[in-house]
């Protein structure tokens, strides 16, 4: 990222926000001095010619001999396009994807993360001559308007992708495919046509879709109501996980959660009283935030009161979408080796680990919040430390199963540990395999959940680590795609109208469960590559991008 010494930091923060998150480009970053010069050079340095109302994330890799870039489109940071390029109006190319030779695009492309467009070919067939040494070949590839290319596709030289045509995520393209076609698998064929009915025994993707799309709009459409249902002239007034309804701070951070994920938010003098409001919940001398509704036992230590510790996730991530940050360091969780050990040992492992992996969730986040707004000791390293030295390696989890419960408390515990661990700070899972294997172990034993068990709680702490682990390794991927599909395709019979989804069966919605679920959806769509399929983003407890990194 720059460190122009002119550039402020929320400026810099923004850029570094924009380099995966490119969609949320603004007018003023498209027409600041940032992007200016950046298009200015690229024109005398690789031939460009970028439409004013394009955008280049600063962190994209640029080596052309000639570029053109269409009105509205965009090429994300970690994006490398080299060669002989033309993208038309309306295209998006997303963070790690890669264009390279002569490859020719029209309007309204999208092209998704890790992609490659290779529009040349190295020369292997004279067996007695190094390949290094064999001429290149560029045929050129041509990609038709309305094209929609998923995550991890690959599209070799030579080939034309007709007009609306959709590959798969994961595809290999060998040969040309026609308008309006869908093309899956390796190497790529036509598995039917857009507007066709999906043939017998190749529908369900195609019903996931669908799915997908319809919750996204019912959800879309209505999330303004699941919000002024729950509001009261004291606070927020919503069902918690026993479906009892009660005033609690995470209600209200949760409704501007919710609003913060379909792209809209508190601003100006509003943002400022609920800013001024919870970080006045902050106890100066811990730095956790008890909440006002249900204050903590005096008699007992503040690490053993629930609230005050997830509201260190709740509170403080709430602070970061409305612009701010806790007022205090969150002193409870800055301790040396010896006493952050004993904390972490003395945690009921053996029967509790989701409390545990809890525990973890928010000792992590306050480290983050710490080491980003404040001054942090060595607490990550120790921490991370402790967990790695702690994994049970036949499981790829922490803390034991339990005769009553089998897997239920390590698999929920693993979700909320590496929430505010690994995902946090963009650190890997140490056993990414194991993990997946306990998972779906779990997942199947309880026959993907049903009843009082398909709870938000159950399918977040299933999808979450298979979205995690499955960026390190396709270890039972398909799997793991079919358990996001299924909770998809279950999802738009769950919403109740203007109401939004319970967090368990016989329940009312609550804000709890509307939060939950849309991420849970979120992460499915993911997993699959249907993300942008999806209307809500988590901006709060449950982005995905690494907040920590660097730190």
């Amino acid at each position: 990222m720059r460190t122009d010494p002119e550039v402020s930091e929320s400026e810099m923060d923004r850029e570094a926000r924009l380099q995966f998150l490119t969609w949320e480009r603004r007018p003023a970053d498209i027409q600041g001095d940032l992007q200016k010069r950046l298009k200015e050079k690229l024109a005398q340095s690789a031939g460009a010619r970028i439409a004013e109302t394009a955008y280049i994330a600063s962190d994209a890799r640029i080596f052309t001999s000639s570029l053109i870039l269409g009105d509205r489109s965009w090429i994300a940071g970690h994006a490398l396009v080299r060669g002989d390029v033309e993208i038309g109006s309306n295209c998006s190319v997303n963070p790690y994807a890669c264009i390279s030779g002569k490859v020719r695009c029209g309007n309204g492309v999208r092209i998704a993360s890790l992609v490659s467009i290779v529009g040349f070919n190295h020369g292997f067939d004279d067996p007695d001559m190094p390949i290094n040494d064999q001429p290149h070949e560029t045929l050129g590839i041509t990609i038709g308007d309305d094209v929609w290319i998923g995550a991890n596709a690959v599209i070799l030289d030579g080939v034309t992708i007709g007009r609306g045509a959709v590959i798969a995520a994961g595809a290999v393209v060998t040969k040309d495919i026609p308008d309006l076609a869908i093309a899956a698998g390796v190497p790529a064929k036509v598995v039917r046509r857009r507007g066709e009915t999906a043939a017998a025994g190749k529908s369900r993707r195609a019903e996931v879709e669908h799915a997908l799309v319809r919750i996204s709009k019912m959800a879309e459409a209505e999330w303004r109501d699941v919000r002024e249902r729950h509001l009261t002239p004291r606070g927020y007034l919503s069902p918690d996980a026993d479906g009892v309804a009660r005033m609690s701070v995470r209600h209200e951070c949760d409704a501007i959660e919710i609003a913060a994920g379909f792209g809209e938010r508190p601003s100006g003098s509003e943002a400022q009283t609920i800013i001024d409001r919870l970080q006045a919940l902050q106890d100066p001398v811990t730095g956790f935030f008890p909440d006002p509704f249900r204050l903590p036992d005096p008699a007992k230590n503040i690490r053993d009161d629930s609230p005050s510790l997830y509201n260190v996730l709740a509170v403080g991530y709430t602070l970061e979408i409305l612009g701010a940050h806790p007022s205090h360091p969150i002193a409870g969780v800055e301790m040396d080796a010896v006493a952050l050990c004993d904390w972490l040992e003395a945690l009921p492992w053996s029967h509790r680990a989701w409390w545990c992996g809890d525990r973890v969730d928010a000792i992590a986040t306050a480290l983050y919040f710490n080491a980003r707004y404040f001054r942090s000791g060595r607490g990550k390293e120790i921490l991370f430390g402790w967990l790695s030295t702690h994994i049970d390696r036949s499981t790829g989890l922490w803390g034991k199963p339990t005769a009553e419960q089998g897997l239920l408390q390590p698999v929920n515990g693993f979700y909320r540990l590496t929430r505010g661990a690994h995902a946090q700070f963009g650190i890997p899972v140490p056993l990414p395999e194991a993990a997946i294997n306990s998972v779906m172990a779990h997942y199947r034993s309880n026959r993907g959940f049903s009843g009082p068990t398909y709870t938000a709680c159950n399918l977040l702490d299933t999808i979450h680590p298979l979205w995690l682990c499955l960026k390190q390794t396709d270890f039972m991927r398909g799997q793991a795609e079919a358990v996001a599909e299924d909770i998809i395709l279950r999802s738009p019979d769950r919403w109740q109208e203007k109401t939004g989804f319970a967090f368990a069966d016989g329940q009312a919605g609550s804000l709890q469960g509307t939060e939950m679920w849309l991420s849970t959806l979120h992460l499915a769509a993911d997993l699959l590559g249907l993300a942008e399929n999806f209307a809500f983003v988590p901006k709060g407890v449950h982005r995905t991008q690494p907040a920590g990194m660097g730190l």
